[in-house]
């Protein structure tokens, strides 16, 4: 018995030393004090009053629905129409996360526009790797040869590099994800900025999700006002809010943004907007006037709502191992699945309700092909190209949820 507590005291003590060593050869990352959370809304990262919002704040709807006015009076201006005149059909996309799932959406607008049946969206929102493909489908058709070039060549390098077991420990995430940041920076350039910008001078709105994990908040950022402002900062920061849309808390680092208050300097924490939710449109307080019309039986505008979910709904399930990690991994994508499933069910009541055209596109059970590697380029080849095949023969889009 003394023998065995020496052991476990010599054990403890060697853990003790060795998580010592592992601290000195790699110490945590360090941060900026973080925004206090009564006045996270008076925060900003460029200084734009409508560079972001912040919907689940008091008064964070509010602006949301302002910005939306105000695209409408631009569209007007841009179309010669005068004020109060009623906009022409509106056309509005929601692209779901779903890692490299998203090669689906990637390859359903291509054959979409091959299809010669893709409109121009008035609305187009990105979460996770939805808000890596939104700008793409912002700046329209465009830009679907990049779209192409940029779901053929991914690879994991271009996504992720693995990080030690010591430094994955002590560091802020499993994987170091700048080789994203550095594809990012390749296709959201100058040239696509300028197209965002022009986008919303058109009177059309690009809104990708993230969460501040610090007040745990959704942030909802207006990437067509960032792009027009002419911003020396604008084309960083669009970057930025597209990889931290896409960092899964644990797997990848946080983005960090840098914020102001009153003066003083502070930094943000930023994490996948799937967190917050996998798809999204506009808040259930929307539309309020439309419904009015409607009940009383008079003439609203026609609007279409597009919902591109990046999973397939009805995945079959399988025997679990008693293991912690396959377990936990399990649980996570349950979880996820049945987000993602109340994210449409919640987009179609608010279509239902408010008399919007509903339309889901979603990965099918005839898509068999299967990769256990991350981000595996034939995977998501073969995915993008079921995707356009789908889209070029005239997709057909569910008209409620399939569940």
């Amino acid at each position: 018995m003394q023998v065995g507590r020496r052991s476990v005291v010599l054990a403890g003590v060697g853990a003790t030393l060795g998580a010592g060593v592992a601290l000195a050869l790699w110490w945590p990352p360090g941060r900026g004090p973080a925004v206090p959370r009564a006045r996270v809304a008076e925060a900003s990262i460029l200084g734009l009053p409508n560079e972001r919002f912040l919907p689940e704040l008091p008064g964070g709807t509010d602006a949301l629905r302002r910005e939306f006015i105000q695209a409408i009076d631009r569209q007007r201006r841009a179309l010669g129409l005068i004020d109060g005149a009623p906009p022409p059909a509106r056309n509005m996309l929601a692209i779901s996360g779903g890692g490299e799932d998203g090669a689906f959406s990637a390859g359903l607008l291509c054959g979409w526009t091959d299809h010669g049946t893709r409109p121009d969206f008035h609305l187009v929102t990105g979460v996770s790797t939805g808000a890596l493909i939104a700008p793409f489908a912002f700046a329209g058709t465009s830009q679907d040869a990049r779209l192409r070039e940029l779901y053929a060549t991914i690879r994991q390098g271009d996504v992720m590099v693995s990080r030690s077991y010591i430094r994955a420990m002590f560091d802020d995430g499993l994987a170091d994800n700048a080789p994203l940041m550095a594809t990012i920076a390749r296709y959201i350039d100058s040239r696509m900025l300028a197209d965002i910008a022009r986008g919303h001078a058109e009177g059309r709105l690009l809104l990708i999700a993230t969460v501040n994990l610090d007040a745990q908040l959704a942030v909802l950022w207006n990437i067509g006002a960032i792009a027009a402002s002419g911003h020396p900062g604008a084309l960083d920061l669009v970057g930025r809010v597209m990889l931290a849309s896409a960092a899964i808390p644990g797997l990848f680092p946080p983005t960090m943004l840098n914020a102001t208050l009153d003066g003083r300097a502070y930094q943000e924490m930023h994490v996948d907007g799937d967190a917050f939710a996998q798809s999204f449109l506009y808040p259930s307080s929307f539309g309020g006037q439309r419904r009015e019309r409607l009940r009383a039986g008079q003439l609203v505008t026609s609007a279409t709502a597009y919902l591109i979910r990046n999973a397939q709904h009805d995945v079959a399930g399988g025997q679990v191992e008693r293991r912690t990690l396959a377990i936990a991994l399990r649980a996570i994508a349950a979880l996820t699945r049945a987000s993602g499933h109340n994210d449409i069910e919640r987009i179609y009541a608010y279509a239902e309700r408010d008399g919007i055209d509903f339309n889901l596109a979603f990965i099918g059970p005839d898509f068999t092909y299967r990769s256990d590697e991350p981000f595996d380029p034939r995977y998501m080849r073969q995915l993008f190209d079921y995707g356009y095949r789908q889209a070029r023969q005239g997709y057909p889009r569910a008209k409620r949820p399939p569940f």
